[in-house]
């Protein structure tokens, strides 16, 4: 038995997210599928995180198991040959047989983009939230600071969605604004489901002025899911890389 790892680019604006689903197509399925052409054997795929539906990625992690006796290296083209264009395997790799893509993962990075324009555009719209507000970008990041740290973000989860703990530590939250693109890149150990899109849609409310930056500390003691902002659109939600 072999442990083969997969690293992959996708488009998610067609799927209903990574993991399969009874009456949507996601991620999840069209890599099974591949795997099974060519390997002529299924092999469930191990995904990194379950990225929601319209969520893209740049370095999602998978691994399946397999008796195929196809090098590693060679995975690579074969499955892309039958994967659809907006999903593309850009690694592939044997790894040791314990690899679990989900539970080995230290830590993720995504970015979320947000385009200020007084009109929506049309090329490009599946990848950024259009917002058409003033923003104040220096009172976001005197807010972002109040993210870092290891904390209890049951306000910024959906709400319903059922966990063992809500905590969870985060590294890094920068906040770049060129010409009219803002960039939200955050490092966390781990994300609650919506956390990302949460924490923009707060990040959002203090920039236009209706929380004030300290306001934060007190929506993230509250474990209260409506003192948060809304969570922003999944088109502009990107997971950028997987830690090992």
């Amino acid at each position: 038995m072999r442990n083969i790892k997969l690293v992959i680019e996708y488009d998610g604006s067609n799927y209903a997210g990574w993991q399969k689903q009874n009456k949507e197509i996601t991620i999840q399925q069209k890599i099974e599928e591949a795997v099974e052409r060519v390997t002529g054997v299924f092999s469930e795929v191990i995904g990194s995180s379950r990225t929601d539906a319209g969520v893209h990625a740049k370095g999602f992690v998978c691994n399946f198991l397999t008796e195929s006796k196809v090098p590693s290296e060679r995975f690579k083209k074969a499955l892309n040959s039958f994967l659809p264009d907006d999903i593309v395997i850009i690694k592939s790799e044997e790894v040791d047989l314990d690899f679990h893509a989900r539970y080995d993962s230290t830590g993720k990075r995504y970015v979320y983009t947000v385009m200020l324009a007084k009109q929506r555009p049309a090329i490009g719209r599946n990848y950024v939230y259009y917002f058409h507000r003033d923003l104040d970008i220096d009172k976001m990041k005197e807010a972002a600071k109040n993210f870092i740290g290891t904390h209890d973000f049951s306000a910024f989860k959906k709400s319903g969605s059922s966990v063992k703990t809500s905590v969870r530590t985060i590294s890094q939250v920068n906040i770049v604004e060129d010409e009219n693109v803002i960039k939200f890149t955050i490092v966390g150990d781990g994300f609650l489901y919506n956390m990302v899109r949460i924490m923009v849609g707060t990040l959002l409310e203090v920039g236009v002025g209706r929380f004030e930056p300290k306001y934060l500390v007190e929506i993230l003691k509250s474990k209260d899911r409506t003192k948060a902002g809304k969570s922003v659109p999944a088109s502009g939600l990107c997971l950028e890389e997987v830690f090992y």
